[in-house]
C-alpha cells in the first residue's frame, strides 16, 4: 500500500515575538503581555530557505514589517514581505529567525535555515526531525 504522506514531516512549534521579549528585558513590557502562538501542524520544507507564517499568525504576533524581497518559488518569481524577528521553538530547541509572509491558506513552513540553526535533520522515513548525528543528537552551533 502506498503512503501518500511519505516523507512529510509536521511538527509542533512555539513562536514568540522577539521584540516583545526585548521590551520585557528593558522593563518596558510586562512578561504576560508577550505575544506568542503555538502551531501544531508546521510543515518542514527543506526546499524552502526561511521560516514562513500565514498572514493571520503574523498579525496575531504583532510582527513589524521589515522589508520586501524577491523570491523564486514553484509558482515563479514573487515578492514576499519579511517580518521579525521571532523566537522559534521546536522540540525544546530555539533560535531567532525572520519570518516570510505566506497566504492564509498555506501552512507555517520551516525551511532549511531554521533547521540548521536548530541543528535538526529530517528523517523522511520516520517522518520526524532528529538531532544532527554529527553532534551526537545534541544541539550544537557550528562556528566555522
Amino acid at each position: 500500500m502506498e503512503n501518500q504522506t511519505m516523507g512529510r514531516v509536521v511538527v509542533h512549534v512555539k513562536v514568540v515575538n522577539f521584540g516583545d521579549l526585548f521590551n520585557v528585558k528593558q522593563g518596558l513590557l510586562a512578561p504576560e503581555k508577550v505575544r506568542s502562538i503555538e502551531i501544531d501542524d508546521a510543515l518542514v520544507d527543506t526546499g524552502a530557505s526561511m521560516f514562513s507564517l500565514p498572514k493571520r499568525h503574523i498579525e496575531q504576533l504583532g510582527l513589524m514589517l521589515d522589508r520586501t524581497r524577491t523570491a523564486r518559488t514553484s509558482a515563479g518569481i514573487m515578492l514576499f514581505k519579511i517580518y521579525g524577528p521571532v523566537r522559534l521553538t521546536v522540540q525544546g530547541r530555539d533560535c531567532h529567525v525572520e519570518v516570510a509572509e505566506v497566504p492564509d491558506d498555506c501552512p507555517a513552513l520551516i525551511g532549511q535555515l531554521p533547521l540548521e540553526m536548530l541543528d535538526f535533520l529530517v528523517d523522511p522515513i520516520g517522518q520526524r526531525l532528529v538531532g544532527n548525528p554529527a553532534h551526537n543528537g545534541e544541539h550544537m552551533i557550528e562556528m566555522y
